[in-house]
């Protein structure tokens, strides 16, 4: 397995981020805790969950399979959320000081652990000041209960914002974000990634195969096996630029490469990425996503790639602001 820092900080993950949202829907308990201990027997280090998945049932298994000893914990970076709504009242979600302290406190619970490595904010709390969220956060790492903060789903300005808050009270701030980000959605480039890169946080893309368009919806289909693509948000991406990924499977095709890992090797090799989360339902599923950590696209594929599912912006390959100005 390849380790990288989390940004700026001395904290060491793995470079396939094991996600857990399918764990008590689309993976049973007893999967979910075998895929867990075959990420460790390959090395993964790095669990990601959030306090909404599975209406807190996914932290749940993720407790029990901790409070089976044998150092699962101990070997474990643990990574969890706080935003989305736990319940129907006012507080029971956003970034209040009152809904951080319960939220960290039930994931706690839940996790049956003392602490979680790596805290983050869901997403933006436009009705939130900085100085309460970071005074909320500040509080829970003198106590203990968590090491370091990260963010997801901010744009580029909200990641200054944080850091410049975090800055005025001598705090270390965000380390990570969390972020969507793949070859059919690159808009992370445009101030994203910049931002990441210019305060020191590790990105973590989140859907990297575009909720299964990249894994070889086509060839899947030929098959006759169902696809997560086939339907919402991923179904209209996959209209949309059909003729793209038709050529994406060729060329992995000639490659000799699943399309699923060549979409994660192309993450790996962008400039700032800690890595891809993986969501697997299966170990079958975990085992075939560490052949990415093998494949180094050369020059040509991702020239290639790039003709395929260009950068955003009208001039392309540019941060803001001149991929929309000159």
């Amino acid at each position: 397995m390849e380790y990288t820092r989390l940004g700026r900080s001395g904290l060491s993950v793995s470079r396939l981020v094991l996600g857990t949202m399918n764990f008590g829907s689309r993976a049973s308990e007893a999967d979910s805790h075998a895929i867990m201990d075959r990420a460790h027997e390959h090395g993964v280090n790095f669990f990601d969950t959030a306090n909404v998945y599975g209406e807190g049932a996914t932290e749940q298994i993720l407790g029990r399979w901790f409070a089976q000893g044998g150092g699962r914990r101990d070997r474990t970076v643990l990574a969890t959320k706080v935003y989305r709504p736990v319940g129907e009242w006012p507080n029971d979600s956003g970034l209040s000081a009152l809904h951080i302290r319960r939220a960290c406190e039930e994931s706690l619970k839940r996790l049956q652990t003392d602490y979680i490595d790596l805290y983050q904010m869901h997403h933006i709390d436009r009705n939130t000041p900085w100085e309460e969220i970071w005074e909320a956060f500040s509080v829970l790492r003198q106590q203990g209960k968590v090491l370091y903060f990260g963010s997801s789903n901010f744009a580029g300005w909200h990641i200054a914002q944080a850091q410049e808050a975090a800055r005025s009270r001598h705090f270390l701030g965000l380390v990570s974000e969390q972020s969507i980000y793949n070859l059919m959605s690159r808009w992370a480039e445009l101030e994203v990634l910049p931002a990441a890169r210019h305060y020191g946080l590790g990105v973590i893309p989140w859907s990297p195969l575009h909720g299964g368009v990249l894994s070889g919806v086509l060839r899947k289909q030929r098959e006759g096996v169902a696809a997560r693509s086939g339907a919402g948000l991923w179904a209209a991406a996959f209209a949309e630029q059909r003729g793209s990924v038709e050529a994406y499977e060729k060329l992995c095709a000639d490659l000799g490469e699943d399309p699923a890992n060549v979409g994660l090797a192309w993450l790996l090799a962008q400039d700032g990425v800690t890595g891809p989360i993986i969501g697997p339902r299966t170990i079958e599923q975990f085992d075939g996503s560490l052949r990415a950590l093998e494949i180094t696209l050369d020059d040509g594929t991702l020239a290639k790639l790039d003709e395929l599912f260009p950068p955003p912006g009208p001039n392309g390959a540019n941060p803001a602001p001149e991929a929309y100005a000159w």
